[in-house]
């Protein structure tokens, strides 16, 4: 089995934000696109460095790129849920503006794609779970599109909503979310078939269960891989609290903690039976 679990963000990064890998970046994001979308080439914005990792350097937005056409991507591995839609539109808009200096042409902004991999749920689903969403920019009354302002693309990947057994994986977008999701239970003598199609995700499996981490990339790592653990069990144990106490005091209580977790409100109001509205007033 996989040593290193991917969703960690020194080796999400070291994984796919690589000058060597550019390949797994293309096919992921190509994953991800439309069909007419799909590109041939990347140039990484911020290459992974594990001397800009450590200064702090890579630390907002994960990993960005820049195709042959001039559009620009910025893939998200995230664990906090914390206000994530406005979180996302500040990535995009960040990344869209930086493109030109103050007196720069506006003609020279580029579409720019925001891609976010969610380690957590943020959408409500009224009845089948949607693992990808993407946002575009329409005519509210028409549905119509226009050029001048086709500059953004927001996709959300819900990994924990991902259920597919591997006989049902079809899509190259199946295979990543499948390797993310699953990629403790395989190595590279035991890739299944259904994975294997892609040979980007191939590599990427042979490549993780090898993959190198110097003595200070592992103490990040392992300090990382803490923090998500920690994270998880202080709301696991506060939805748990809010569940098994039942006075208002109790209820309060763990609705102010999950919210300092950064829990969505809807979370909050299934796990402590209060409001939104009291939520909110709160």
């Amino acid at each position: 089995m996989c040593r290193i679990n991917p969703k960690v963000d020194i080796a999400f990064k070291k994984l796919f934000g690589s000058e060597e890998n550019k390949d797994l970046l293309i096919s992921f994001i190509n994953s991800v696109m439309s069909p007419d979308e799909r590109i041939n080439e990347i140039t990484l914005k911020n290459p992974y460095n594990l001397s800009d990792y450590m200064n702090g350097k890579l630390s907002i937005l994960d990993i960005k790129a820049v195709d042959e056409n001039g559009k620009l991507y910025d893939i998200e591995m995230q664990i906090g849920e914390g206000y994530y839609g406005k979180r996302a539109l500040y990535y995009w808009g960040k990344t869209y503006t930086n493109q030109i200096d103050s007196g720069e042409m506006f003609s020279k902004l580029k579409k720019t794609v925001v891609i976010s991999l969610l380690d957590f749920n943020y959408f409500n689903d009224n009845g089948a779970p949607r693992v990808h969403r993407a946002i575009i920019a329409k005519d509210r009354d028409t549905n119509g599109s226009y050029e001048e302002l086709d500059c953004f693309e927001l996709h959300f990947i819900e990994l924990q909503k991902f259920h597919k057994e591997l006989s049902r994986v079809q899509t190259s977008l199946d295979r990543w979310v499948t390797f993310l999701t699953k990629a403790y239970e395989y190595d590279k003598n035991n890739i299944p078939e259904e994975l294997a199609k892609d040979i980007e995700v191939k590599k990427a499996i042979e490549l993780l269960d090898i993959l190198y981490l110097d003595k200070k990339e592992q103490e990040i790592y392992e300090a990382e891989q803490k923090a998500v653990w920690n994270k998880k069990e202080e709301i696991r144990t506060a939805v748990s609290k809010g569940k098994i106490e039942g006075k208002l005091e109790s209820k309060i209580e763990t609705a102010l903690k999950l919210k300092e977790l950064g829990v969505a409100i809807d979370v909050i109001v299934e796990s402590t039976g209060l409001s939104k509205a009291e939520i909110e007033k709160l």
